[in-house]
């Protein structure tokens, strides 16, 4: 029997189910394969996210303050305890976004090692001396200290699709270098970011009793509509906004967030270059992983695949192969990696778009349909440029096939598009690998791997609409801290 969860706010170290007495305020979240309800908030008021702004503004000089020691052990302990309820954690993550619980529980572990990361990168982050000697100035002094320190409260927006480690990934580096963070989880997908802030607590309170080195509202949790987050955007006391969506909504907040440091993970429709010379079992098995697993709701999901006229028939036969091995249906089963869909409004958009490729020339490969709350796997081929599963992020289980005359053309292609997250590149001529290194317009360039492979450590993030900034725990950490440099004339005697 599944239990109903009443989730509450967060705000200045306790908990509350929210004021606000509009009727619509009272929102509910069902499990996404069937349809039932599991959880249910009051959406926070413009009262209600004033106290967390506040709490997280007051918390700022002592947040900065906190010893190395104490802000490392909280992101071990957070991280132990992620792994304590990783069940748990794995259930909600399954039921709420749709995502096969193959992949949830995968996604539990990554959110533990997440933190583990930033206290390991939190013993690092120190003071760094630096060399300014200058021929020009050969009187001057020749060593400076340089400090980063955070740049005051962050407003974190995330999406449903990770609602466990996206959140990990910026709320970890912020507890990291003593940055208060106000957290609006997805409407969707709310319970992992309210179990995260019961584990917070939890540790914060093992570590830090008194809440004299750790105050509690280093972490709000505030659940609110689209109004009352554009007035935390706007304010003055946030220093940094850090959003993962959609590119639309993330370039809106940006204009609106004046005066702030803005982080933008925007998404993207990523492709990948099947090479003459690649291995071609190897590509096949993870181009179909990488585009149609869980449905393909990852902004790094496989929408394009560019593959030599050479190999191109090869290729698409074993392609075919290895989307029919992938089951489809109740994310709760083990053997799935295709789920449902988050919502009847993705069926009916990428329905729209398929139907307009197929107006436009496009042939189905394969797939097309649904089952259950299920979109198959789809493939297509000679898809126009135009059509808007070429330009635009489908967020879902479909994917395009394209023979390209060289790798120079395919490169081109991948190009083309106003996105520019990640690529992936199969190939075995290290001449190609060098000459997509320096003409790819992307974030990441995966060699012989999917381009939905992401190490929780490395600099993640796009160009052109995909986004500003980057994240992975250091390079977030940076991005969410400024730069103090002490630079000494003379010594000074004790």
């Amino acid at each position: 029997m599944t239990v109903m969860r009443r989730l509450q706010h967060l705000i200045g170290g306790g908990w509350t189910k929210g004021r606000n007495p509009a009727p619509e305020a009272v929102r509910t979240v069902n499990r996404v394969w069937d349809g039932e309800k599991i959880a249910e908030y009051i959406d926070a008021d413009r009262a209600e996210m004033e106290q967390a702004l506040q709490k997280a503004k007051e918390c700022q000089v002592l947040a900065r303050k906190m010893p190395t020691s104490c802000r490392i052990q909280l992101l071990q302990r957070m991280s132990a305890l992620i792994l304590d309820r990783r069940e748990e954690l794995a259930l909600a993550i399954c039921d709420e976004a749709g995502k096969p619980i193959v992949l949830s529980r995968a996604e539990v572990e990554r959110a533990a090692a997440t933190f583990l990361i930033a206290a390991d990168e939190t013993v690092r982050w120190s003071e760094e001396e630096i060399s300014i000697e200058s021929p020009a100035l050969p009187a001057g002094p020749s060593r400076a200290t340089m400090r980063r320190w955070p740049r005051g409260p962050v407003l974190a927006i995330t999406p449903f699709n990770f609602p466990l480690n996206l959140v990990a990934h910026k709320v970890a580096p912020a507890l990291a270098i003593g940055a208060p963070m106000v957290l609006k989880p997805p409407p969707q997908t709310p319970t992992a970011s309210a179990i995260l802030g019961e584990i917070f607590l939890e540790a914060a309170h093992e570590i830090d009793s008194s809440a004299q080195m750790l105050p509690r509202a280093l972490l709000q949790i505030v659940f609110a509509d689209p109004e009352v987050v554009a007035v935390a955007v706007e304010d003055k006391r946030i220093a940094v906004l850090s959003f993962t969506g959609s590119d639309t909504v993330g370039w809106m907040l940006r204009d609106r967030a004046k005066q702030k440091k803005v982080l933008l993970e925007l998404g993207g429709n990523a492709a990948v270059v099947i090479d003459e010379d690649a291995n071609f079992e190897k590509a096949a098995a993870k181009c179909a992983f990488g585009a149609f697993s869980y449905a393909g709701q990852l902004c790094i999901s496989i929408q394009r695949i560019y593959v030599h006229h050479n190999v191109y028939k090869k290729f698409q036969r074993m392609l075919l192969e290895e989307i029919q091995r992938l089951k489809v249906g109740d994310p709760r089963d083990e053997k799935v990696l295709v789920g449902p869909l988050i919502d009847e409004r993705a069926f009916s958009r990428l329905s729209e778009w398929i139907e307009e490729a197929k107006q436009g020339g496009a042939k189905i490969l394969y797939g097309e349909g649904r089952t259950d709350r299920c979109l198959l796997p789809t493939l297509l081929t000679d898809v126009p440029g135009s059509c808007r599963l070429m330009r635009e992020e489908a967020f879902g289980p479909v994917a395009t096939l394209e023979s390209v005359d060289s790798f120079e053309t395919a490169l081109r292609r991948v190009n083309d598009s106003p996105f520019g997250l990640q690529a992936g590149i199969f190939t075995q001529n290290e001449a190609h690998v060098q000459l997509a290194a320096e003409t790819l317009e992307v974030g990441g360039i995966i060699v012989n791997e999917s381009p939905t492979f992401r190490s929780d450590r490395m600099p993640y993030g796009g160009m052109k609409n995909s986004g500003l900034g980057r994240e992975g725990v250091l390079y977030a950490m940076k991005e969410m801290s400024e730069t103090t440099v002490l630079v000494r004339a003379s010594e000074i005697s004790a």
